[in-house]
C-alpha cells in the first residue's frame, strides 16, 4: 500500500496533510526518508513520523457506553452521532457502528471498521443475542413472560423470534416494571413495540449485552474503550 494511504489509514492525517509531512521531510520507513506519497509500504515495515513509531492496525473494536440523544450513524448535520464522540485520533477510516439503537436508548454498542465482523454479528442466521434492561409503564408478570416466549406476532404481521423475558421488579402501586429481555433479532423499535401489543410502554431501555460483550459497570454514559477482535470473538 502507499505511505500516504498508510498513514491516512491509521489517522495521522488526511491525504493532504500526510503529503505536507512527507515534504517536510519527517515521514521514514525502516529509517530511511520517504521522497513520494506513492511510496510502497507493507503493513510488517517500520514507519516513523517525526521519530514516533505508526504501527500499522487494519481492524480497530470501540465498545461505547451509547448516552441518550445520541444518533447511531457516522454523521449528521445537525445531531450528534456516536462517531462525534470518538476522540480525533481514534476516528479511523471506516468506523461504523454495529447495528443500531434508537435515539432516546441508552447502553452497549460495539464500534468498529471490520465489515465482515459486522455482518456476523448482525446476520439473522448468526443468532447473536441481545440483553437489554427495559423500565416499563405498566406490571408485568407471568403471561407476559409467556406471550413473549411463544414468539408474538405484531400489529402489523411482523412475526418474532421467541424473547426470554425477566422481571426485576414490580411497584403495582406505581404500575411500573423493571426488566430484562434477551432477543436475537434487531428488528425496528422491536422492544417498543413488543411490550406496546401488550399494553405497556417503554420508558428507559439500555442494552447491556451483545454476544460475549458485557457493557462494564464502570464505564460511564458517553464513554468507551478499544477492544481486540478475541475480547468479542474469542
Amino acid at each position: 500500500m502507499r505511505i500516504d494511504k498508510y498513514l491516512a489509514n491509521m489517522n495521522v492525517g488526511s491525504r493532504k496533510e500526510v503529503h505536507q509531512l512527507i515534504k517536510k521531510g519527517i515521514v521514514a520507513v525502516n529509517d530511511v526518508i520517504v521522497k513520494t506519497p506513492k511510496q510502497q509500504v507493507k503493513e510488517s515495515d517500520q514507519v516513523t513520523v517525526n521519530g514516533d513509531a505508526v504501527a500499522y492496525q487494519k481492524y480497530h473494536y470501540f465498545l461505547l457506553n451509547k448516552p441518550k440523544g445520541v444518533l447511531s450513524a457516522t454523521e449528521d448535520r445537525s445531531q450528534p452521532t456516536v462517531i462525534s464522540i470518538l476522540a480525533p485520533q481514534d476516528r479511523y477510516q471506516g468506523i461504523v457502528p454495529v447495528g443500531r439503537l434508537d435515539k432516546d436508548t441508552t447502553g452497549l454498542l460495539l464500534l468498529t471498521n471490520d465489515g465482515q465482523l459486522n455482518h456476523e454479528l448482525l446476520a439473522p442466521g448468526k443468532h447473536v443475542d441481545k440483553v437489554y434492561r427495559a423500565e416499563i409503564a405498566g406490571v408485568a408478570n407471568d403471561a407476559t413472560v409467556k406471550t413473549f416466549a411463544s414468539g408474538m406476532t405484531l400489529g402489523d404481521g411482523t412475526k418474532l423470534q421467541p424473547a426470554e423475558l425477566k422481571i426485576l421488579s414490580q411497584d403495582e402501586e406505581h404500575n411500573r416494571s423493571t426488566t430484562e429481555i434477551k432477543i436475537r433479532e434487531g428488528k425496528y423499535h422491536q422492544i417498543k413495540r413488543m411490550f406496546g401489543a401488550v399494553g405497556m410502554k417503554v420508558v428507559e431501555l439500555e442494552r447491556i449485552s451483545m454476544g460475549k460483550l458485557t457493557l462494564p459497570a464502570n464505564l460511564k454514559r458517553g464513554e468507551y474503550l478499544e477492544l481486540k477482535l478475541e475480547d468479542i470473538v474469542g
